[in-house]
């Protein structure tokens, strides 16, 4: 299968977005189109989550983005043999011909997604083409990459955004695709629906195509798979199909996206000991639940300046005004003031590496996306949950552009394409 699109074609100054013959399910082979879905594999409550979205159907999704065995090699192995049993059953079949696929996910509030899902040519950020805002974790990448290596497939796409132009043609003809109807429709069980569309005429791929090419963008989610994508086509002579990689572009001049906070769950720190720690380095104070009521004094203190929530031992504390001496002793000085004031930055700077010395690493740290979970699994443990506020957009895009990343998972742009609906094949 020809993923990578024409050799001769010469990587223009912009995105270079290019058709591919996507992977899907086969209705008739699978119990719902809904049950083979699963949110990307970063943001899969393990192992409750994993054990449901298993069990939901036995050719779910997350059985390739996050195969269950006793070692690593092991694992990827079980993905690669389970990919290409689906593809011989029939489970997963390619396209009749080459496309882009727009892409719309609604919600029950009213909110409105709508993108594209191509092969985009990678660029490295020095390039300007696809700027990245985050750090990433070295054994995450490694990880991704041997599960990439060993499937021959991206099988779950970025979200990348981008700053569209409503008269442009290639917006027009998003939107009109997206009248016709389509050739996947599903509503997953958190009440988005999912419509998917397949953009094959010539001349609306090269409107796509062309109004693409004006365009850089921002990655809003999928940091540690952008590094692997450019890891893997270090490792491939070029011209191959690993000169791309899987995304959804959103326009969000046109289409917002929400951006929400990551949060922190500290294995082996209780609460009681995170707040000793505190001194009067920072402001402590006991705030009422329940956790919609707490998250709205966090949102208040952080207004104000830094402030984070803590939850853990079946109350919430609010921890803000941080001591400016120890800030600035603390935070390195030769980053932007925007950098410098970031909750994340205050946050591993100054309380895990100086007050509660806890590294950086899967043993002592947990991300977490969903809030009540994080507290959820706090209280379990008796550890303590770091509840953060949300970065606005446009600091993430101003630092972005100035070529600073912050630090890791300090965002979470949303809604995040669901994994499933179409996957592409590398090497076929």
């Amino acid at each position: 299968m020809n993923t990578a699109g024409p050799e001769d074609v010469t990587a223009p100054m912009g995105l270079d977005l290019t058709p591919f013959r996507g992977l899907r399910y086969d209705p008739d082979r699978v119990g719902s189109l809904s049950a083979v879905t699963s949110p990307p594999y970063d943001v899969v409550v393990r192992p409750d989550g994993l054990h449901h979205l298993e069990s939901s159907d036995p050719h779910n999704i997350v059985r390739l983005i996050l195969p269950q065995a006793a070692t690593p090699a092991a694992r990827n192995k079980k993905a690669a043999d389970t990919l290409q049993r689906w593809l011989a059953e029939g489970v997963l079949t390619a396209d009749s011909e080459p496309g882009l696929y727009v892409y719309e996910q609604r919600a029950d509030d009213g909110m409105l997604q709508r993108g594209l899902i191509g092969a985009l040519r990678l660029s490295e950020p020095s390039e300007g083409v696809v700027l990245p805002h985050e750090d990433v974790m070295p054994h995450i990448v490694e990880d991704r990459a041997d599960l990439m290596r060993a499937t021959s497939a991206n099988l779950e796409p970025l979200l990348l955004t981008y700053r569209g132009n409503d008269s442009a043609d290639g917006t027009a003809v998003i939107e009109r695709t997206a009248q016709n109807p389509p050739i996947l429709a599903t509503t997953t069980e958190d009440g988005f629906s999912h419509r998917l569309w397949s953009v094959t005429d010539p001349e609306d791929l090269t409107a796509i195509q062309k109004d693409l090419a004006r365009h850089q963008a921002l990655i809003a989610d999928g940091h540690h798979r952008w590094a692997t994508y450019l890891r893997l086509r270090a490792e491939h002579p070029s011209p191959s199909p690993w000169d791309f990689g899987l995304v959804l572009l959103v326009d969000t001049a046109r289409y917002p996206l929400r951006v929400r906070a990551i949060h922190r769950l500290l294995h082996h720190l209780p609460v009681a000991e995170a707040l000793s720690a505190l001194g009067d380095a920072f402001r402590v104070r006991p705030v009422e639940g329940p956790l919609p009521q707490a998250l709205e004094a966090l949102s208040v203190a952080a207004a104000e300046g830094n402030a984070f929530l803590l939850a853990g031992d079946g109350a919430f504390h609010l921890v803000d005004r941080p001591s400016p001496d120890l800030l600035a002793r603390t935070i390195p000085a030769d980053r932007p003031e925007a950098w410098r004031t970031l909750d994340a930055t205050v946050l591993h700077a100054t309380l895990l590496d100086h007050i509660w010395r806890i590294p950086d690493v899967p043993e002592h740290i947990a991300y977490i996306h969903d809030t009540a979970a994080t507290v959820a699994k706090a209280e379990r443990d008796g550890t303590t949950a770091v509840l953060m506020h949300p970065v606005r957009e446009e600091v993430v895009r101003e630092l972005a552009s100035l070529g600073v990343t912050m630090p890791r998972k300090s965002t979470s742009f949303g809604p995040k394409p669901a994994s499933g609906l179409v996957l592409r094949a590398l090497e076929r």
